[in-house]
Parts: structure tokens; sequence; C-alpha cells
């Protein structure tokens, strides 16, 4: 069975991490926290996200309060994100794999609704078998989705030989509970330290990040 690649969208294959962070700078200014600096927020950051926020706040946020952080996150990321584009060097990592005969599918933890409209602007949704987003309330973390995305893919992916590339902790522990392997990327929303504990390989770039998949899941 051929190798299959899960891959992660938002700080991944989508180089985003600036109109997260202005997004984010947006939402705690809600409740009066000053703004982080990229490399201060990529040092706090963690999922769930009102883990994220209790880092900040020193305690968790009310349910009136995560309401107001979300909206607020969400509409400065949608005035900021179109002027992000894919990470370096993935749309000619994208056409690669496909053409080795391997497959490769979309899992993000974006609003569906809104992921699918950016994946076919940049013209890449032919390179997945599957494109899957969020389709719950936000702030969540990726497991459910994962076993959900893999069973919808059915018996065409082995769980055993798939990778999932993503940038967060929470993409590893995801993999993991599906019996699937990961390697995660250092562009996105963590430093090498926060995700160096998780005990699986991270990599500097998405071309080691596929050159790594294709080696885990042959062996």
């Amino acid at each position: 069975m051929r190798t299959h690649i899960v891959w992660d969208w938002n700080g991944t294959l989508f180089h985003d991490m600036e109109a997260v962070l202005g997004a984010s700078n947006a939402a705690f200014a809600t409740l009066g926290i000053g703004p982080l600096s990229l490399q201060e927020y990529r040092e706090q950051y963690e999922i769930p996200i009102p883990r994220f926020y209790q880092r900040l706040l020193g305690r968790l946020p009310s349910e009136a309060e995560w309401i107001l952080l979300d909206d607020a996150f969400h509409d400065r990321y949608h005035e900021l994100s179109p002027a992000c584009g894919l990470t370096e060097g993935a749309l000619g990592l994208l056409s690669a794999w496909g053409e080795s005969g391997h497959s490769q599918s979309l899992l993000s933890m974006y609003e569906h609704d809104r992921l699918v409209p950016v994946v076919e602007r940049f013209g890449i949704s032919g390179h997945f078998v599957r494109v899957d987003g969020r389709s719950g309330p936000s702030g969540g973390q990726k497991a459910t989705y994962l076993s959900r995305h893999l069973a919808a893919l059915g018996e065409q992916v082995d769980p055993a030989r798939t990778v999932l590339i993503g940038d967060a902790a929470d993409d590893a522990l995801a993999a993991l509970s599906v019996g699937a392997h990961a390697v995660l990327y250092t562009g996105g929303s963590h430093t090498r330290e926060k995700l160096e504990p998780v005990g699986v390989p991270v990599v500097d770039s998405l071309a080691e990040a596929v050159e790594l998949a294709g080696r885990l899941a042959a062996a």
C-alpha cells in the first residue's frame, strides 16, 4: 500500500503566522492583555486554545470572554490572512509526492466552509484525495477530527503507513492516537523547544518533513 500524508494547513502548508499573531493580539486587546511578539507567541501557544488564554490571563476565560476572544480573533484573521501565501516550496512538494505514486489529504482545524475556498484559490485542491476542516466549535483538539478523516478515506489509507505533517504538538498527539506517524515543522505556531518533548521527529523545512515521512511510513 502507498504511503499517505495528512497535511495540516495553518502554519504548515499555509504560511500565515503573521496573520495569526495579528489576530491573536487583537483578541488579547479585548481583555486588556498586551500584544505578544512572534517569539513570545510561539513560546506560549498551546492547544486546546483556552489553556493558551489561561497562561496569559492567569485563569481560564469565562464563557462570555471566550466568545469575545474567539470572535475578535476570527474577525481580524479574516482581514489579514488573504495577504498570506503558501509556505516556500510547498507547491513543488505536493506535486512531487503525488507524482511519486503516493497519496495526500488535508486536515485543518480552520472552519471547513472557509478552508475550502482558500485551498481552491491557491489551485492545489487536485493534489488532495480529501480536504476536511473543522465543523464544530473552535478551540478543540485534532484527534477526533483525524479519526473521522481517516475513516472517511477508508481502505485506501492505512494509518500505519500514514504520516501527519503539522506544526503543533496537538498534530503529533492526534496522529499517535490513531496509530499513525507524525513529523512536526518548526516554521509555524511552536518553537522547536515546545515540539521536541512530544517525542516525534522535528524538522525545519517541509522538504525535510516529506523526505522523512517517506522513510517513516516505509519502515
